[in-house]
């Protein structure tokens, strides 16, 4: 039942798996598990996705759901999302995991094999989430003698009683990153533990039974240095190896075409692909597209191949603010237009093309009300369906140049241009990533125009338009944009 995932460049659906059943089973009428999801819905909205990701199948901590309960930080947040919520909403945070079973209130390890056969014969593929740095505090792992989590000493629970928590008469640390509190819902894994190593290969065998690939959570946490760097004289001497080094190899001998991808921040991507990831979060293209002008966006897309092929890019997942409510409607379609048409993988967040503006806690099991942006629907519907796909799969990606029409208009530097090509085949995009009218003349390496007529078809307008080689040839191909405004062509040869 496996289904690989064949498209180097794949384009993932990252589902909020309890609150999406919950919605499902709201809208059909009737309760909606992984074991009997409606085949019409699959065909009509997920097989335009070469992976989904199924996020938060796992059982929950209940002691995890009831400090989640109590939180009053916590508290803010879900009033913000869902104005009257009760405790039946919070059912825990996805990545305080109890056991990495598929959790029976949404249909357990066989309604996720069903799901996955669904899907497997429409080609595509499923991911799951591993977090590598912690389990819930009431994991059963907690009640063997082991060294596979982080002690403490009694003065570390009296001297910091939210970093540290007992278990009879042993002190464990909670979960944390260097940057942040302590997750008190969590025991923090050592990653310099051979033990603690052996089961994350035992836990992720046993994942990729189960799915095509997964989706590793803070992955850079368990790296040597910042491992070392979070924990000091705690966890003694760093090991020979790293822990991706011993693990990832460990799970691709038995399943060669398993996807590790990686969370990472703090420009740690390269490091994680070096260690074996497919794929590595690219932050830095978010941020840039977020706060950032045009000129920042291409620069970034400058780095060699071998780094852009494996970059998952977003605008938006589960930890990050809506999309639309980040960039505003029309600037979220620009941005969505070059993160969705880049080399690497590409991941669209379940409510990002309904235009949703509410960001959910991941410790909630049901959705806010909101209506759909029928304008952001219409758009993500051409958009997915012109992003360059398995077809290019292996084909060749490069940024254009871009030249100014000459005067003083300078507005090219506004736009973002680059190509695909596979054999005859080419696609162009171009977007103006700002917010006044910008036009330019685009050079597009590798064609040949001669004397031909070239007939340029706009996907997402559906507008065509023609031009002469003698002219491409001179200047360039013209574009002219109004403010976040954009171009996916498909260009072929009239005569």
């Amino acid at each position: 039942m496996n289904c690989n995932i064949t498209n180097n460049h794949p384009l993932i659906f990252e589902i909020n798996t309890f609150p999406w059943l919950k919605t499902l089973s709201d809208i059909f009428g009737h309760p909606i598990d992984l074991n009997n999801i409606p085949i019409e819905l699959i065909d009509q909205e997920l097989t335009v996705f070469d992976a989904i990701w199924c996020m938060g199948v796992w059982e929950r901590s209940p002691k995890g759901r009831n400090i989640a309960q109590n939180r009053e930080d916590l508290q803010k947040e879900f009033q913000k999302a869902l104005r009257y919520y009760n405790t039946d909403d919070v059912i825990g945070s996805p990545y305080s995991v109890y056991y990495y079973h598929v959790d029976a209130q949404i249909g357990g390890t066989e309604g996720l094999e069903s799901f996955r056969k669904d899907i497997a014969e429409r080609d595509i593929s499923l991911i799951l989430d591993y977090v590598p740095n912690h389990v819930a505090i009431d994991h059963l792992w907690t009640l063997e003698k082991s060294n596979v989590f982080v002690k403490g000493t009694i003065e570390d629970l009296m001297q910091k009683p939210y970093e540290y928590f007992s278990v009879g008469q042993d002190v464990y640390a909670n979960g944390r990153d260097p940057n942040f509190p302590a997750w008190t819902d969590t025991v923090q894994i050592n990653a310099f533990s051979p033990e603690a190593r052996e089961k994350a290969i035992y836990t992720l065998l046993n994942i990729a039974n189960q799915c095509d690939g997964v989706r590793c959570d803070m992955a850079m946490l368990m790296t040597n240095k910042v491992f070392k760097q979070t924990w000091g004289e705690k966890v003694g001497d760093e090991p020979e190896t790293e822990f991706w080094e011993d693990v990832i190899p460990a799970i691709k001998k038995k399943f060669p075409d398993f996807k590790f991808i990686a969370e990472v921040y703090w420009n740690m991507e390269w490091e994680l692909m070096q260690q074996g990831f497919d794929y590595c979060y690219d932050k830095r293209l978010y941020e840039r597209l977020a706060n950032e002008k045009a000129e920042r966006v291409v620069e970034h897309l400058q780095a060699d191949w071998d780094y852009q092929k494996k970059l998952l890019r977003f605008i938006e997942n589960h930890d990050e603010p809506r999309a639309v409510s980040v960039f505003g409607e029309e600037a979220s379609k620009a941005a969505a237009i070059i993160a969705l048409t880049l080399p690497g993988a590409k991941l669209i967040y379940e409510g990002q093309m309904r235009g949703y503006e509410i960001k959910l806690p991941v410790q909630l099991g049901r959705n806010p009300t909101e209506e759909d942006n029928l304008d952001i629907m219409e758009f993500y519907e051409k958009l997915v369906k012109a992003v360059p796909g398995k077809r290019y799969s292996d084909g060749q990606w490069s940024l254009c140049e871009l030249f100014s029409v000459g005067g003083d208009d300078h507005s090219n530097k506004n736009i973002v241009a680059f190509q695909w090509c596979k054999e005859n085949e080419r696609r162009v995009i171009v977007v103006n990533y700002s917010l006044r009218p910008s036009k330019a003349n685009i050079q597009i390496q590798g064609i040949e125009y001669g004397n031909s007529k070239w007939q340029f078809t706009d996907l997402l307008s559906e507008k065509i338009y023609s031009h002469f080689g003698e002219n491409l040839n001179k200047n360039g191909l013209y574009v002219e944009l109004d403010p976040w405004k954009g171009y996916i062509f498909d260009i072929k040869k009239m005569y």
